[in-house]
Order: structure tokens, then C-alpha cells, then sequence
């Protein structure tokens, strides 16, 4: 077998997607074409371990479905959209005439649409944040995944921190809340093994029997959006058999008698019938946890994605003050730790670029909505939206409610453009593509959510094609539009040393871009005594900002919008977790990664389900309700719940068997905190449709 040389030094990276690991990347170049792309060894949180999917990069990144010339659309918009190639300046120059026209007549009329395609600081939101806050454009509220455990986080602890990630490999006892970590965070399941593997119990609490729910020693199958009523009942348990840290609640928290008047109106009966578990489960549950004091809780997003999401957040993250599991370095609980890094926003992304205006919000959640608006309805607080530039995100496959999106989107007089590696769903409504780079061909900073160390990127090959990066593309649009500022020719390692330049003056900026990677001094135990980022610097049960805007200050049980049940219209309750081998809409267009998920969209419905309504292995189905229907292939499984049924996605809509996917059932309804997306809050009902599908 023929071997190609690796005749140059590995290039260091840092893995730029929505995943808590934020893993550092070596990549083998030869002849400036990327050979391989693999785990920093020498990155103590990589370990030099990458997932299935990032471990087939280089794939992607020379796809032969990769977008690498400017592209102007011809024709009608929509799947079936056509396009023709078109040089750079001219693209440039025609997009840059548009958005002239429609801001003079009021810049509050172009919109920008990105999230998280990259978490990097300088390919995310700098060069564009200062085009578009020049230009006046409405501003983004961008609440898609995770901003109603994000203000949770803030109402209780100050902040989005928590525990030390590696701690948890010295857990006596592990809760997995709303978390399939072998699939969605493979970093920290190797810490929670290794504590396992040193005698630590292993609890995931979860609607769905997945993957980690397998290799863990319970798995508790609540019902969706009922965590509040669990955690209260927990605590609860805990007054009642005198388990709590009554020094630590004196000390370090605000408002317990509050909370724990509210907590005993939870028996065991109740918190059963709203849960969905047995009374025994719960009991043993809360004598797991009121036993074991170096207890740790690795919650993840999932669990927010209803209307009481951000309640439930702040519920769970109380337990950890009421037994006092702050105390250790290996008790408490982590959401996310993105609160810990001091990026200097302000210089990426220059607010000052402003002067002074205060242009409308839109919230990415609703897009749909907003898309629908008649121009006749256009008032300050919702603007009519005749331009919309989307980068690092795929609108119409991953916001809910895409009936209403993919109308809104292919209004023919509503201008679009798309930055993009791939014509995805987005793409297809696009006037213009402009191909974008990957993370292999362009320069980046990184933070992490899930650990606390920043990571450089730097490019590992020259742009594939005509490809160009998000930062380079804004310079050019802010050049065509006549943006004088000088911060508009700032290169891409001028913004990579300015995201900490200032507010971590100890990093070394040369140490960075020589190990890859820096570590941010936290203390083991951060909250042994108390010093929670709140106003008080307690851990608050009771939130007096709350208080001031006249909403509940306690965390509380909010039921779903959609409580199915079994003589309802709609009796199943659905949640769309991601596939193990997606990251939302990113890889589903990868050979390797397609041909491992099935290579086709399915539901995953009970036996019990699947009987009372007609359904084998063989059944395609069609899973609808009063927004919209999807078809896809049954699969029958114990992994759910009666009652429940499971799509895991996010296929593209193109890829669905009737040109939908999972989001044209979900709701654009809010969560309680945040003005999140509901996505896992979502009744249906579900009918055969065909044996086979030629």
C-alpha cells in the first residue's frame, strides 16, 4: 500500500462547532491539501480524540458538492432554484447596489440571520457585527439554541459558569440531565467513565433511552418539560430525611424557605403522575443524591426547549446549594462555562459603529413570523424585512415552524443572500451564494462552553477555489458600500488577538499560536464559599430581578404549551434530539456520515404506539399536526416512551420525502426565559402511509 508523505509540521486548529468540547485539531497538510484532520494529543481536554463526524473534515471540506464561486440565481426561488456562476466584483458590486437602495429608504428593512455554523470569535460575529451595526440594519436576537437555560443560569448563579469539567472524573455520583453525552459531548463522557470505572453511580435522566442512558446504572424516563416537578419532589425528600446543608443554605444562598414552602407541595404521588416515573424511582433517586455529597450535575440544553425550559434550569441548579455539593471541587453542577471567558466584544464587534441609533430586534426564533409580516404592518418594534444577509446558519431546515419560514423565504421580493460551503436549504432561496471557507482555510479564536481553555485556529491550506472568509466577504461588502471606518481593513489575526487582547492580558498571544491552546485560571472549587456572580454573591433560590419585573422570583413547574394525552387531537408528544452523527443541519450532506444515520429521516415510535396504530417495520409514516405534516420511515423501539415519539434530525428539508423535516411540526411559541424556540414542546399524531417507497 502506497503511503503519501507527510512532508510538513501538523497545523494546529480548533474544531469550530456547536459541541461543549471545542476540541483542538492537528491537521497533516501535503502539497497544501489537507491528508487528515485529528485530535491534539497533547490538549489534555482533546486527549487527541475527535468524534465521527469532525474526524471526516477534510471530506467536507473537499466535498464535490462544494460551493467555491460566487453564484446569482436564475429563475424561480425554491428546491428546484437554478443557478449561474458570477464573478466576485460584479456579485460584490450588485449586492452592495441593493442593500444601498433599500437602507436609504430605512436600514431597519436588512436583517442578519447567523448562529452558531462557527463558534469562532472572528468568523462568527466581528467583521459582520460592524457592517451591519454601520449600516443601522435591525439587530438579531439570536435565541435559537441556548438563551433560556443562558438567563437561568444568570437568575440563580450570575453568570453562565459551573463546575470544572475534569472534576467530574471525581464524582462519587453523576447525573446526566437531558444530555446524550456519547454522542453530543464524547469529551466529558470519558471523565464521567473514569469516575465510573473508580466506583461512581451514573444517573441519566432523559425522555429517551439513548445511547449514554444505555451505559449508565439508571436511567430515569421522565416525560418532556416535567423536570421542575422532579427536582421539586427531590428536594422535598431531601427536607423531610434531614439531608440538606443547612450551613452552606445559611451562608451562601438567598430565598430557601421560599423555595422550600414551594418544594412541599411536591409528594412523591404527584411528581409520579406529572414525571412519568414510579414514586420509587423518585424516592431512590433523591436518596442517591442526599447521600452522596460530592455529587455533580452535567445538564445540556435539551431540557430548555419547552415553555417552563428556563424554570426547569433553575431548579436543577439549585440542588447542588441545598446539600451543600458546591463545597468540593467534584460537586455541583455545569451547564455551560462560556461565562468564564472576558472576550472584548466591544472591540470585535464595535457597538460604537452605531452613533448613537438604536435599530429594532428581531428574534431568530420567530423568523418565520417576521418573514410574514405585509409591508403595510411594518412598525418600529417588528420591521418588514426586504433583505436578509444569513451566514453560519441554515434558517429554513433548523428554525421551527418551516412552513411559515419557507414562505416567508420565498417572498420574490424579499432579497437574500447566503454565505454558505453547500446549497442547503437557505441556499435554494438565495439571490446570491457566496461561497465561504471552512475551518481548515482561514483564521479563528475560540472560547468553549464546555471546558475552560481558549483555542487558536489557524489555516491549515489556502481558500479551496474562489472561496473566501465571512470576515473577507464583509470587508469587501463594507468597501462597495463606502464605509470609511478603518476597523473595516483590520485583517483576521488583528481581530484573533483583539478578542482577549485586552481583557487577558496575561495570555500570550505567541504562546497561543505555538501550543494552540491557553488555560484560564479557575479554582477547583469556585463556589466553596459561595461568590456566585449574582448581585448578593449567593446562589439565589429567590431572584430579586425578578421580583422587580413582577415575575415569579422561584423557580417553578410550567407545563408544556402541548400536554398530549389520549383522547386529544394530538396525542403523542414528540422531541427532535440531534442524530448521533449530525450537528444540527452541518453533516448531513456527507456520504460517510449519511450512509451511518440510515441514510433516510425515520421516527423512532413505542411497539405499543406502533401496534394501536397499524404500524410495522416496513411503515413509512406520516407524522403531522395543525402546522404542517412530515413523511419519513418508522422505526420501532423501546428507546422511547409510549406516548412519545422521537425524530432525530436535522435532515435538511430536501432530504425529507415530501420536501419537509422534523421543524414543520414545531411551534414558534417562546420560552419562559430567553424568548427561546420550544422545539421539544410539540404534540402530534402519527399514521401509516405507505409500505415502500420507490
Amino acid at each position: 500500500m502506497n503511503m503519501i508523505e507527510i512532508k510538513s509540521n501538523p497545523v494546529i486548529g480548533a474544531c469550530p462547532h456547536d459541541c461543549p468540547d471545542t476540541c483542538s485539531l492537528l491537521t497533516d497538510v501535503h502539497d497544501n491539501k489537507a491528508i487528515k484532520v485529528r485530535g491534539n494529543p497533547d490538549h489534555p481536554q482533546t486527549a487527541g480524540i475527535l468524534c465521527n463526524k469532525v474526524s471526516k473534515y477534510t471530506e467536507r471540506t473537499y466535498s464535490d458538492h462544494r460551493i467555491t464561486q460566487p453564484l446569482k440565481r436564475i429563475g424561480p426561488k425554491g428546491p428546484n432554484s437554478r443557478f449561474e456562476p458570477i464573478s466576485w466584483d460584479k456579485a460584490i458590486g450588485e449586492i452592495a447596489q441593493k442593500l444601498r437602495a433599500v437602507a436609504a429608504e430605512d436600514p431597519s428593512h436588512i436583517l442578519p440571520y447567523s448562529y452558531a455554523g462557527t463558534m469562532g470569535k472572528v468568523q462568527g460575529e466581528s467583521m459582520s457585527s460592524r457592517f451591519f451595526n454601520q449600516l443601522g440594519a435591525t439587530q438579531l436576537e439570536r435565541t435559537i439554541c441556548s438563551s433560556a437555560g443562558t438567563q437561568a443560569l444568570m437568575y440563580s448563579m450570575g453568570g453562565k459558569v459551573g463546575m470544572k469539567v475534569e472534576q467530574f472524573a471525581n464524582s462519587k455520583l453523576i447525573i446526566i440531565w437531558g444530555s446524550n453525552s456519547i454522542t453530543s459531548n464524547l469529551h466529558f463522557w470519558r471523565y464521567a467513565n473514569q469516575a465510573k470505572v473508580k466506583g461512581a453511580k451514573l444517573i441519566c435522566i432523559d425522555p429517551r433511552r439513548t445511547e449514554t442512558a444505555e451505559k449508565c446504572d439508571v436511567h430515569l424516563s421522565i416525560n418532556p418539560g416535567t423536570d421542575a416537578a422532579l427536582v421539586f419532589a427531590v428536594i422535598r425528600e431531601l427536607v423531610l430525611n434531614n439531608a440538606i446543608d443547612q450551613d452552606y443554605i445559611d451562608k451562601y444562598t438567598v430565598g430557601w424557605e421560599l423555595l422550600k414552602e414551594r418544594a412541599m407541595h411536591w409528594t412523591l404521588e404527584r411528581a409520579s403522575q406529572v414525571c412519568g416515573l414510579t414514586i420509587q424511582e423518585i424516592s431512590e433517586f433523591a436518596k442517591d443524591y442526599s447521600s452522596i455529597k460530592t455529587a455533580a450535575i452535567r445538564l445540556n440544553y435539551g431540557l430548555q426547549r419547552s415553555k417552563g425550559g428556563g424554570n426547569a434550569v433553575r431548579a436543577i441548579v439549585s440542588l447542588p446549594a441545598v446539600i451543600g455539593a458546591w463545597r468540593y471541587p467534584c460537586g455541583g453542577a455545569l451547564l455551560a462555562n462560556s461565562g468564564r471567558f472576558p472576550t472584548d466584544l466591544q472591540a470585535l464587534q464595535r457597538p460604537e459603529l452605531l452613533q448613537g441609533r438604536t435599530p429594532p430586534t428581531v428574534n431568530m426564533s420567530t423568523i418565520g413570523k417576521v418573514l410574514n409580516i405585509k409591508s403595510h404592518e411594518h412598525c418600529f418594534k417588528t420591521p418588514f424585512i426586504k433583505a436578509m444577509i444569513v451566514y453560519n446558519s441554515n434558517p429554513v431546515a433548523v428554525a421551527p415552524d418551516s412552513k411559515q419560514v419557507t414562505k416567508g423565504f420565498a417572498r420574490e421580493d424579499l432579497f437574500t443572500v447566503v454565505l454558505e460551503h453547500f446549497q442547503t436549504d437557505t441556499a435554494d432561496y438565495a439571490d446570491y451564494i457566496l461561497p465561504a471557507t471552512t475551518q481548515l482555510e482561514h483564521w479563528d479564536i475560540h472560547s468553549s462552553y464546555g471546558h475552560t481553555d481558549v483555542l487558536i485556529n489557524k489555516p491549515a491550506i489556502a481558500a479551496v477555489g474562489e472561496c473566501k472568509p465571512n470576515t473577507q466577504i464583509f470587508r469587501e461588502l463594507a468597501y462597495a458600500m463606502g464605509f470609511e471606518d478603518l476597523c473595516f481593513k483590520e485583517d483576521d489575526l488583528t481581530l484573533c488577538k483583539q478578542a482577549f487582547e485586552k481583557t487577558l492580558p496575561q495570555m500570550s498571544f505567541d504562546r497561543l499560536l505555538e501550543k494552540g491552546y491557553y488555560e484560564l485560571e479557575v479554582s477547583d472549587a469556585p463556589y466553596a464559599n459561595g461568590g456566585f456572580h449574582t448581585p448578593s454573591s449567593r446562589f439565589e433560590f429567590f431572584c430579586e430581578k425578578l421580583a422587580s419585573l413582577g415575575e415569579d422570583p422561584l423557580p417553578n413547574y410550567i407545563p408544556n404549551y402541548e400536554q398530549p394525552h389520549l383522547d386529544a387531537k394530538y396525542p403523542l408528544a414528540m422531541i427532535s434530539p440531534p442524530a448521533r452523527n449530525f450537528l444540527n443541519s452541518t453533516f448531513v450532506n456527507i456520504n460517510a456520515i449519511h450512509k451511518s444515520s440510515d441514510n433516510q429521516p425515520y421516527i423512532e415510535i413505542h411497539p405499543k404506539d406502533a401496534q394501536e396504530r397499524g404500524i410495522d417495520e416496513e411503515s413509512y409514516l406520516e407524522v403531522f399536526n395543525d402546522r404542517g405534516s412530515y413523511h419519513c420511515k418508522a422505526v420501532i423501539t423501546e428507546r422511547t416512551k409510549p406516548g412519545l415519539i422521537v425524530g432525530l434530525g436535522i435532515w435538511w428539508r430536501k432530504q425529507g420525502l415530501n420536501g419537509t423535516n422534523i421543524n414543520e411540526l414545531t411551534s414558534q411559541s417562546l420560552t419562559d426565559y430567553g424568548n427561546g424556540p420550544t422545539f421539544y414542546d410539540c404534540a402530534v399524531q402519527v399514521r401509516p402511509l405507505l409500505k415502500a417507497i420507490t
